[in-house]
Parts: structure tokens; sequence; C-alpha cells
């Protein structure tokens, strides 16, 4: 351990030397237990027995009025379980050190239509959003900015080269990727007559589409998703009749629902 006396002064450890002890006030070890019960339902694969084996190391260390404080919060703290894919901690740990080191990765990429590439990218950020982890970079190939599902990259790896920061269109990471995602054409559009006056039908809550009156009391409704389920559903819980233009196979989704609703009533 190196060691500087003085107001500036302080110690560095050298590599695999044995930390010291962590001085922590009331609400920051309060905020880590929190934090460690949250991460137990994660979407990183095996961060789960991992954050709990901590969390129990931690309370046994603990004052008593400290236990008793995290305690209360694990016992109404509910958390949902990952629903969304998973993704590999070490593919995480790459990323993040090759965004934090400025240094090129190379990785084999799938897309949503199940296209296989291989990309060379300038990493930039790491965003968590929705349930899903994704990575900000520029693509060196394209030359343009893209967003990729971590779950979606196999074997990251970094490319030996060092580069130059670039400056993210946006305000920030997480706000460029919502906007990505917001932007990104879904695999059904379709397009909806509605029985009810635009005004009517604009003053639902989630709309999730655009509205364009047609008559006096009929409206075109344009909407899309990449399920056609959830497609259906949205515009089934209009609460106002409506006829199905396109796509065909939402029709055929309308009808396979119509029958399964039916026998569900008997």
């Amino acid at each position: 351990m190196d060691a500087v006396t003085g107001p500036a002064g302080g110690y560095r450890l050298h590599a695999g030397t044995a930390m010291p002890p962590l001085l922590l006030d009331d609400d920051e070890a309060v905020a880590i237990a929190v934090g460690l019960r949250t991460a137990a339902g994660a979407s990183v694969t095996g961060i789960e027995e991992t954050s709990i084996r901590a969390l129990v190391k931690l309370e046994q260390v603990l004052p008593s009025h400290l236990r008793r404080r995290v305690n209360a919060l694990g016992s109404v703290l509910a958390t949902l379980p990952a629903s969304g894919p998973m993704v590999d901690p070490e593919a995480l740990t790459a990323i993040a050190s090759a965004c934090r080191d400025r240094e090129r990765l190379r990785f084999a990429y799938r897309s949503r239509e199940a296209q296989e590439t291989r990309r060379h990218v300038e990493p930039h950020s790491l965003v968590n959003l929705g349930r899903r982890w994704y990575l900000v970079a520029w693509d060196c190939d394209r030359e343009g900015w893209r967003t990729f599902r971590v779950d979606r990259l196999e074997r990251p790896a970094p490319a030996g080269a060092r580069f130059e920061r670039r400056t993210l269109p946006g305000k920030d990471p997480a706000a460029f990727v919502a906007a990505r995602l917001h932007e990104a054409p879904s695999r059904h559009q379709a397009r909806v007559t509605v029985h009810a006056p635009a005004a009517d039908l604009e003053r639902r809550r989630y709309l999730w589409g655009t509205v364009q009156p047609s008559g006096e009391d009929t409206c075109e409704y344009r909407t899309s998703d990449d399920s056609l389920d959830w497609l259906a559903m949205r515009i089934g819980m209009l609460g106002f009749e409506f006829e199905v233009h396109e796509p065909p196979e939402l029709v055929e989704r309308f009808r396979d629902l119509a029958a399964r609703f039916g026998r569900a009533s008997g």
C-alpha cells in the first residue's frame, strides 16, 4: 500500500490487497440493503442469488436499530420477478469496461428480425430501461449512432483500439434510447375505423396512436405494435364499435380471440 500524508494525502492499494473496512452511515447502509433486495429481481443472470448472499452478510453486521429498519422495509417491499430477457453479467462488465476505457468493441449481434451480423463499435454508455439493457455506441462500419439490446449481443471483445469520445446527440443516453425505441417501426401497423367522434376517442387516457376524423360520428385510428395480441386488446379496449382494415393478420387474430372468448363465456 502506498500512502501520502497531508491535506491532499490518502492511500492506494495495490492489486490483490485486501480492502479496509467500509465505514457507512445509517442512511448509506439502509440504501445498500434496499438496493440489494431490489437487485434480487433484476434481469441479470445469477445476480438474484448473489444479491441475497450479500444482503445476508450485510444484515449480520448491521446494528440492531438499522436491522429493524431494513427488516421493516423488506416486509413491505415487493418487486416483480424479471420478466424480460436475461443478460450475461460478464457481457455487462466487458461493455462497461470498454465504455470507461474508450476502447472499441467487436461482437456478434442478432437483430429483431433474427439477422446475424458482426459489429465494430465505439461504446458510449449502458442504459437499463424497461427491464432491458441497451448499449449506446457509434457503429464504425455504418458510421452512425446505434442502440443494441445487450441480450441479443454475443461475445463482446476489445478490438484493441482506443478512440476519442464523440458527442452523443440528445439530452442523455437514456433519453436517446427512449427516443430510438419510440421511433422504431413496429412489426404490425393497424388502420381501424372507429364508430365514435374523434374528440371522444382522443379523450382516452392511453391511446397509443393517431386519430383522424372521417365523419361526424366516425374516425380513423392508426396504431402499431410488435405483438398482434397486444394490438388487438388495445383496439378492443377503446370502448367503441370498430372495423379493422389492415393488416389482414390482425383480422384473423380478432376471429381467434372472438372464438376463444365465446368458449370462455359458455
